[in-house]
């Protein structure tokens, strides 16, 4: 099994060049919780277009299921502005020279699963002509429509050194190598009220502890959050080990926090008091792609149905962190690409009825030290059933965890990986 650690890819819109547009098959009914309808069998000679909006791991996943459930009754295109999907989850261990990300040009993952893949921004959605106009004004005719277009980034608060997964080496090598030579000694990582995925911010605090420790560096190290205790979201067994984690490597942690931060102050609040004098760290704030005709909630992220069917729009999709679910992860991003790709390939008449998502959310949290492997299960009253284990020394796992994804990305002898 393989086990991720950061929130998702944090990417732009998607679009690509026109193609012809050709007229709709007639509908069946189909169950009213699913689609409103349906389209008709599709052969190799006539597959269904289906035009996926995106460059990260939802799309890609979306993409290799669909064309492992539908063959060639589907016709895919992948749209993206970007060159390369990157691959980001080990990007929180480069300011210690632990690994490294990659990259893997699109146009070659395309090709493996025989799609198209088109440089492009996805601007605007019209659902009764069954089309999407890309940033360049083209109109492109789809059957069906998958909005994996990932997150808007902001900086969440003036003055802290803003961290992501696209910059996170450069960013914050400086920092490491201050504490490193005595010009650092305090150092808070602070999350904001809207963090949807804070693991990579307790990483980051974990390793830089363990990494002043290693060089006989003083550091007080401060974490902030809006959680009454750590991780508190995935439930008690993940929460109790991480705050164990932050407890050895003598971090302090201050929980129900909804911090401001000026000039190297941390104003706790409500009424906690501040920390003065301190490096800030805080990851971005994560804003929805915001298409024109698709629906969204006030911070521009998607609502969809419990199969990934954007709420209103007939046969259009969205999954991954443009979505409204509250949590931004790669690894449920690839569970929601899965049950919309399953919904697809029923839609064309070429599998079985899809199967609702079942939230399961597992990460691998890197401390410098050991890699605990993390599992949390959605239950039915709404709250998460957790446990925290010990990865091992050997084989450290992968950080993706995604059906087809992951042994992709995993085979790296076949595929053409650039470092």
């Amino acid at each position: 099994m393989t086990h991720e650690n950061i929130a998702g890819q944090i990417g732009g819109h998607c679009g690509f060049p026109a193609i012809g547009t050709r007229d709709r098959p007639d509908v069946r009914p189909a169950p009213a919780v699913l689609v409103s309808t349906l389209m008709t069998t599709y052969t190799d000679t006539n597959p269904l277009h289906v035009v996926i909006a995106g460059g990260g791991v939802a799309a890609l996943e979306t993409m290799m299921a669909l064309r492992s459930l539908a063959a060639d009754h589907v016709r895919i295109t992948l749209l993206a502005p970007e060159r390369d999907y990157h691959y980001r989850p080990m990007a929180v261990a480069e300011p210690f020279s632990i690994a490294h990300a990659r990259s893997v040009a699109l146009v070659a993952i395309a090709a493996d699963f025989d799609a198209r893949h088109v440089r492009g921004t996805l601007a605007a959605v019209e659902p009764d002509a069954r089309r999407i106009v890309t940033g360049d004004g083209e109109p492109i005719a789809y059957d069906a429509l998958v909005i994996a277009c990932g997150t808007r980034t902001r900086r969440a608060f003036d003055g802290a050194i803003t961290v992501d997964d696209r910059s996170i080496g450069v960013t914050l090598r400086g920092l490491i190598q201050d504490i490193e030579e005595g010009y650092a000694h305090k150092v808070a990582f602070v999350a904001q009220t809207q963090a949807f995925w804070p693991l990579p911010l307790y990483e980051l605090a974990l390793q830089t502890a363990n990494r002043a420790y290693d060089m006989n560096a003083t550091v007080d190290i401060a974490l902030v959050s809006p959680e009454s205790a750590p991780l508190a979201l995935l439930g008690d067994g993940i929460s109790s080990d991480v705050a164990r984690l932050l407890r050895d490597a003598a971090i302090t942690f201050h929980g129900s926090s909804f911090a401001e931060v000026s000039r190297g102050t941390v104003t706790l609040g409500p009424g906690d008091g501040e920390l003065r004098d301190y490096r800030v760290v805080a990851m971005p704030a994560l804003e929805g792609p915001q298409i024109s005709g698709v629906p969204t909630d006030p911070h521009g992220f998607i609502p969809v149905s419990s199969y990934g069917a954007v709420r209103g729009l007939d046969g259009v999709y969205a999954a991954g962190d443009v979505t409204a679910h509250p949590i931004k992860h790669g690894g449920l991003a690839a569970q929601q690409a899965d049950v919309v790709a399953s919904a697809i390939a029923w839609r064309a008449g070429v599998a079985d009825e899809p199967k609702p998502l079942q939230t399961v959310i597992r990460g691998a949290l890197m401390t410098g030290r050991e890699t605990r492997l993390l599992e949390a299960v959605l239950g039915g009253d709404g709250a998460y059933r957790s446990k925290a284990t010990d990865a091992g020394p050997a084989n450290p796992p992968a950080k993706i965890v995604a059906k087809h994804l992951g042994p992709y990305l995993a085979d790296g002898q076949r595929y053409a990986v650039r470092a």
